[in-house]
């Protein structure tokens, strides 16, 4: 019997579809780094972070994959959301009144 690799076709195809989300953040935002945090069950998170300081992110439904699509899509990856790679985003008042909530009026964390 010939020693064969199952491929998984499906997972590939999530990959794929995880690095093109990925490189359409980058290309619109002129280039864009970020981190992968683990979710747990629910998967892993990547965060993005544009070199015009705008940021989005994306879910995957496993570490593994959130590893694979950043290395296809070509993803420059910092161990941690910290010190000058979390300096580099640009929050504007939506992001001040959500993270302050009631402190200062904004709208509640619920």
């Amino acid at each position: 019997m010939a020693d064969t690799q199952r491929v998984d076709v499906k997972g590939e195809r999530v990959v794929a579809r995880l690095a093109g989300r990925i490189g359409s953040f980058s290309k619109a935002h002129g280039g864009a780094e970020g981190q992968v945090a683990y979710l747990g069950q629910r998967g892993a998170r990547i965060v993005l972070v544009g070199a015009d300081g705008e940021w989005g992110d994306v879910v995957a439904p496993s570490y593994e994959v959130a590893e694979k699509a950043v290395e296809k899509a070509g993803l420059t990856v910092h161990e941690s959301f910290d010190g000058e790679f979390a300096g580099q985003v640009r929050t504007g008042p939506y992001e001040w009144s959500r993270m302050a909530g009631l402190q200062i009026g904004g709208p509640r964390n619920t």
